[in-house]
């Protein structure tokens, strides 16, 4: 891979709409050619016989049993609201 100038990081900020400053295009050059550096050192491992990982933890999505608990009393949901009106949240009108 090769480094990445600050010609590329115009042209990829031009196309993601972003307005960078002359010293954000140097440093993103810099940062950016540094990833490319790390890919390219990653290339180079030897993964032949290595096994695939799609995810770290191997125990996933384990969910308790659905189960119905008692909730809230309407007075104790309130209690420490900044507003409310006849045991209800009151809010600011969101659309006039």
């Amino acid at each position: 891979m090769r480094a990445m100038d600050e010609a590329t990081v115009r042209h990829v900020a031009r196309l993601a709409r972003l307005e960078l400053t002359d010293d954000e295009v140097r440093r993103f050059a810099a940062d950016m050619s540094k990833i490319t550096d790390f890919v390219s050192a990653l290339r180079k491992v030897d993964v032949q016989g290595a096994e695939m990982t799609l995810h770290p933890v191997v125990n996933r999505n384990q969910w308790r049993e659905d189960e119905a608990r008692p909730g809230f009393k309407r007075e104790d949901a309130v209690a420490n609201a900044a507003d409310s009106e006849q045991n209800f949240f009151k809010v600011p009108p969101v659309i006039e």
